[in-house]
């Protein structure tokens, strides 16, 4: 029985990541006892995998993260090229790449939104256009400024109807004085460039009502007359 014993134990010794792995889990299962029995009768295994999963994702977290913080400083100064491609011989990788490897962790979705802004300041708009509409938030701040990026694209390019359709999808997004009142004025803007004054009269009239304090509203009898009629 000792030397059955004893040849199991080298075994589980050549396993050392698995044991390592199931014990982790199994510790991290002891620390939450409460969801864990919620999970009863699901396979051990599935939980391991679970586990590894979220090791996982807080790992690209960390690496994204760092990449993003590197390479966020010649963004800044307004180096936007540098910002895009990195630079190689200080070891930071730019904002393509970032994008390219990793857009499922908050950082790498804040890459893609800094990527589009980036692109945009070159006057690069399908590709600002590309990199806003891949990203994604749930926050309704991000996901408005997101929405707003698209516009500008459009706008840029002279396709003022598709513009107007997102700046009113940015006020959608968030109807707070921090970002709607410019998404309506944007919106009644380039539907009035489409002839749709109608339109744009209605949505002016809603930071007439709803916004009479932001900044904007000071002159918006001035912006319903030029754009509303």
């Amino acid at each position: 029985m000792l030397r059955k014993q004893k040849a199991l134990s080298k075994r589980v010794i050549k396993e050392d990541k698995l044991v390592t792995t199931y014990f982790n889990a199994q510790t991290w299962i002891n620390q939450n006892r409460r969801l864990a029995s919620y999970i009863v009768g699901i396979p051990v295994g599935l939980i391991v995998i679970g586990f590894l999963w979220t090791q996982r994702q807080r790992d690209a977290e960390t690496k994204t993260a760092t990449q993003v913080s590197k390479v966020i400083t010649y963004y800044d100064e307004g180096k936007y090229d540098q910002a895009i491609k990195g630079v190689a011989q200080e070891g930071t990788i730019g904002l393509a790449q970032i994008v390219d490897e990793n857009t499922s962790t908050t950082s790498g979705k804040m890459a893609t939104f800094y990527l589009g802004n980036a692109y945009f300041a070159l006057r690069e708009y399908d590709k600002a256009r590309a990199a806003y509409e891949d990203a994604s938030f749930g926050d309704k701040y991000l996901m408005a400024a997101t929405y707003s990026g698209i516009a500008s694209c459009y706008e840029a390019k002279g396709e003022n109807q598709k513009a107007a359709e997102y700046f009113e999808k940015a006020a959608s997004r968030n109807m707070e004085p921090l970002q709607a009142p410019e998404n309506l004025l944007r919106a009644a803007s380039n539907y009035s460039a489409v002839g749709k004054k109608g339109k744009a009269g209605e949505l002016l009239n809603i930071v007439k009502r709803e916004f009479s304090n932001s900044p904007l509203a000071r002159d918006i009898d001035r912006y319903i007359a030029q754009y509303g009629s």
